[in-house]
C-alpha cells in the first residue's frame, strides 16, 4: 500500500542530521521519496493513515512510501535492500527484535547510536527490544513496539476456588495452582515444550541460555541457576494435564483454554480473543495477570517480542528516514500504536499509556523485565534445530536433568560457534 508524506530538505549526511539545523525544500521543487517498509499486521491501515496524514502537515515537501510486507521470505528481501543488490528500495525497515543481530553481521546498516541518545531517549528503551539491535556498545535496531508473555485466566474458575487476587510471586502462583488443579479441572495448561517461559524462568534465576566467552558462543542450560529455572517449569508442569513432548501450539492452547476446564495459559494477550471466538460463552471471563517473579516487588522475566526499525546504510534519504523514525518513536505515535494494537510502547517511561487495555497494561510490567535470545546472527539456526525442547521432555519425564542440559548446551554451542 503507499503512502504519501512530504519533508523539507534532501537527505543530509550523518553529522548534519544531528544538528537540528531548519529544513528547506528541494531548490528544484522535486519531491524527495521515502520509503518504509513495515511488517503485515504490525499496525491498523487506520493507523497508518493518521500517522502519514499528520506527517504530511509537519514535513512538506516530501513523499512516503509505505510498503508493506510479508514476514515469509523476509529475511532474503532485507539482505537485498542491505547489500545492494535488491530491485527495490527502503530506507526505513521494520525488522523482528531477534533478527537484528543477523543483520547486523551481515553489514549494511546504519549506526544510530547519537540519535538515540539525543533524541529518542534510549536509556529508557525496554531491554528486551534495544539488547537485541546494538553490537559493542554501538545501536542500529531502534524499538518501535513490544509483546510478551502473561498468564492468562479464567475468572470463574479463580473464584470458585476462592483465590480473590491474582498471585503475585513465584510460591503465590504455586499455591493457587494447587487449589485449581483438582477433579477434571487442571490448575495450568503448559506444554512441555514451550521454551520462551522457560527461558523467563532461567533468566529470574540469573542464568542464561548461551554465553559468549572470548569470542565463543557456549550454551548454558546446564549451569546451575539455569537447572533452577527448569526445576520451577516443572513443578508448574505437573498441575496441569499438557503434554511433556510438544509445545503450546500442538494442540494450540488456546483452544484447550475455550473447554473451559483449565484455569490458566501463558501467552499473548491476543489469546483472549482467539479463546473468546471458539467459545463465547467465555466473553468477560478471561483476566490477565503478569507472570509472578520470585518475589511480591519484581514481576517475572520475559521473552519479549516485537519490532525494531533500521535505516540501511544505502539509503539517499537518511535525514528522510530519522524524521520517520523520530516520529514513530514519539509519545504522541507509540501511544496511538500502543492502544491500537494492544502493544507495549518502546519505554518503560511511556507504561501508562495502556491504562485502561487490561491486556496490554498486564504486558508491561513483564515487558520492564523483558529480555531477548542471545545476540547472535546464528540464533535462528538454534531455534531451527531447537535443542532446547528435547532437553525440557528429558527433564519432565524423568531424565537427569544435568545431564540432559550439559548435551543440549553442547549442541547449542556448536551451532552458535560453527563457521558457515
Amino acid at each position: 500500500m503507499k503512502m504519501r508524506f512530504l519533508a523539507m530538505c534532501t537527505a543530509l549526511a550523518a553529522a548534519t542530521a544531528l544538528t537540528g539545523c531548519g529544513q528547506s525544500a528541494d531548490p528544484a521543487g522535486r519531491s524527495q521519496k521515502v520509503t518504509l517498509w513495515l511488517m503485515k499486521g504490525s499496525a491498523s491501515e487506520d493507523f497508518i493513515g493518521k500517522f502519514t496524514a499528520a506527517f504530511e502537515q509537519e514535513h512538506p515537501g516530501v513523499d512516503l512510501d509505505v510498503r508493506i510486507q510479508e514476514w515469509t521470505g523476509i529475511g532474503d528481501k532485507v539482505n537485498a535492500v542491505l547489500d545492494g543488490t535488491s530491485r527495490e528500495s527502503a530506507d526505513v525497515i521494520e525488522v523482528g527484535n531477534t533478527q537484528v543481530a543477523q543483520y547486523i553481521e551481515n553489514g549494511g546498516i546504519e549506526e544510530l547510536t547519537l540519535e538515540g541518545l539525543r533524541e529518542w531517549g534510549s536509556k529508557d528503551w525496554l531491554k528486551g527490544l534495544a539488547d537485541p539491535g546494538s553490537i559493542n556498545g554501538a545501536q542500529y535496531g531502534v524499538p518501535w513496539y513490544a509483546a510478551n508473555r502473561v498468564v492468562i485466566y479464567h475468572k470463574e474458575l479463580f473464584a470458585d476456588a476462592g483465590i480473590k487476587t491474582p498471585p503475585k510471586n513465584r510460591q503465590e502462583w504455586i499455591q493457587a495452582t494447587q487449589k485449581l488443579d483438582k477433579g477434571d479441572q487442571e490448575g495450568i495448561y503448559l506444554a512441555g515444550q514451550n521454551w520462551y517461559v522457560l527461558a523467563g524462568f532461567i533468566w529470574d534465576e540469573g542464568g542464561e541460555l548461551a554465553v559468549e566467552t572470548n569470542g565463543k558462543w557456549v550454551g548454558t542450560l546446564d549451569d546451575e541457576k539455569a537447572l533452577a529455572g527448569m526445576d520451577f517449569y516443572k513443578q508448574l508442569q505437573a498441575l496441569g494435564d499438557a503434554p511433556k513432548d510438544a509445545d503450546e501450539e500442538t494442540p494450540p492452547q488456546s483452544q484447550v483454554f475455550a473447554r473451559g476446564r483449565t484455569a490458566q495459559i501463558i501467552g499473548t494477550p491476543g489469546q483472549a480473543a482467539e479463546i473468546e471466538a471458539a467459545n463465547p460463552a467465555l466473553k468477560g471471563k478471561i483476566g490477565f495477570f503478569p507472570i509472578p517473579g520470585k518475589t511480591s516487588d519484581k514481576a517475572g522475566a520475559v521473552f519479549t517480542g516485537g519490532s525494531d526499525l533500521i535505516i540501511p546504510e544505502k539509503t539517499r534519504q537518511r535525514k528522510g528516514a530519522v524524521d520517520v523514525i523520530t516520529a514513530l518513536v514519539s509519545e504522541r505515535w507509540q501511544t496511538e500504536l500502543a492502544r491500537t494494537m494492544s502493544y507495549v510502547p518502546n519505554k518503560t517511561t511511556l507504561a501508562h499509556v495502556v491504562e485502561g487495555n487490561e491486556g496490554a497494561t498486564n504486558m508491561a510490567p513483564g515487558a520492564a523485565q523483558g529480555r531477548a535470545t542471545p545476540t547472535s546472527a546464528r540464533w535462528a539456526e538454534v531455534e531451527a534445530k531447537n535443542p532446547i525442547k528435547p532437553f525440557m521432555t528429558a527433564v519432565l519425564t524423568g531424565r537427569d536433568p544435568k545431564q540432559a542440559a550439559r548435551a543440549a548446551s553442547e549442541e547449542i554451542g556448536e551451532v552458535l560457534s560453527s563457521d558457515r
